[in-house]
């Protein structure tokens, strides 16, 4: 439980910063500095609770980001270039979010003087485009340069070593996130299940890239937010990288989209079309770490997170 604290979340008006604000307003003051330009905490009424104030700003802006966390006892570091799309398009700042918003989220944390616990989000992408039952302990793999896919992933990990060495140097006490597919309700971007279910809600026909073969471990969003928790309170998580997802909610991506017209009572088409871009095949997580150090176990099976979005979407849609 973490209570009377005062945390800095980057990227906190997103749809994981934003359901992790929710979890510990109520007993702490957060601060949410976000650019806005993925805004799901609007579809909360977060921003009229006295514990949490937003900052519009920047993570490239070092000054302004040291401003923020000048008084942070806990800095989770989420801000980061999202989706696979937005990645192609702008490679280049994608590494700069990453590797130079890592360091200036670190500095701003150790400047601070009082940080008792630094997380810093990366990414699945880091083990590349096969990963069963990978562990924190596997290999990465980086994928060919050039390919403007892994300039993501590529930063990420460079931004784990980062953090962890701020660890092993400074005494900073970071730790280290990769989510695994993370989906639910108040999602915002590019994400198949918020694909799938909007159209799916609208009758209109679910695009598939490729032939929907591609596997993948699904994690709703409680369950990662059980997991950041975790890893903000357990003194066994300083100094680590973990996994967090659900390998149980694992199915193909053509079983998903089928899976959620079946849920939503809809009478949309599947339609499959050319991948244009490098894509992940298979991955899925080993938790174990997770499960022995944080005590982390995912709650939420694949259905019942489905239904939960469903409903939440067939809500807002009206």
């Amino acid at each position: 439980m973490i209570q009377d604290a005062n945390i800095l979340i980057t990227g906190g008006a997103g749809f994981i910063g934003s359901a992790l604000a929710e979890r510990l307003h109520a007993h702490n003051r957060i601060t949410l500095f976000d650019n806005l330009h993925r805004d799901a905490v609007r579809s909360t009424n977060l921003l009229e609770h006295p514990n949490v104030k937003l900052v519009r700003g920047d993570v490239l802006d070092a000054e302004a980001l040291r401003t923020a966390a000048a008084d942070a006892d806990i800095v989770v570091h989420m801000a980061s270039i999202a989706g696979v799309d937005t990645v192609l398009k702008n490679p280049v700042l994608t590494m700069k979010v990453s590797l130079i918003g890592t360091y200036n989220a670190l500095e701003a944390a150790l400047a601070s003087g009082r940080n008792r616990r630094f997380l810093d989000f990366s990414t699945s992408e880091v083990f590349g485009r096969y990963a069963y039952k990978v562990s924190e302990g596997d290999a990465t793999s980086l994928g060919a340069v050039g390919e403007a896919r892994w300039t993501y992933a590529v930063s990420k990990l460079a931004t784990e070593h980062l953090a962890l060495n701020y660890c092993k140097q400074y005494g900073l006490p970071s730790a280290s996130i990769r989510p695994f597919n993370i989906y639910g309700p108040r999602q915002v971007g590019e994400g198949a299940v918020h694909h799938f279910i909007l159209r799916a809600l609208r009758g209109q026909t679910l695009t598939i890239h490729g032939d929907g073969s591609q596997i993948r471990s699904w994690c709703y969003i409680d369950d990662i937010v059980d997991g950041i928790v975790a890893a903000l309170t357990r003194p066994e998580a300083v100094g680590h990288a973990f996994n967090i997802g659900n390998p149980r909610s694992t199915l193909t991506i053509y079983h998903l989209a089928r899976t959620i017209v079946q849920l939503a009572e809809s009478s949309s088409d599947i339609e499959f079309v050319p991948v244009n871009r490098t894509d992940v095949e298979l991955r899925i997580p080993n938790i174990d770490k997770a499960a022995e150090l944080l005590q982390y176990e995912p709650k939420v099976n694949l259905e019942e997170g489905l239904l939960r979005t469903i409903q939440w979407y067939r809500s807002t849609l009206g």
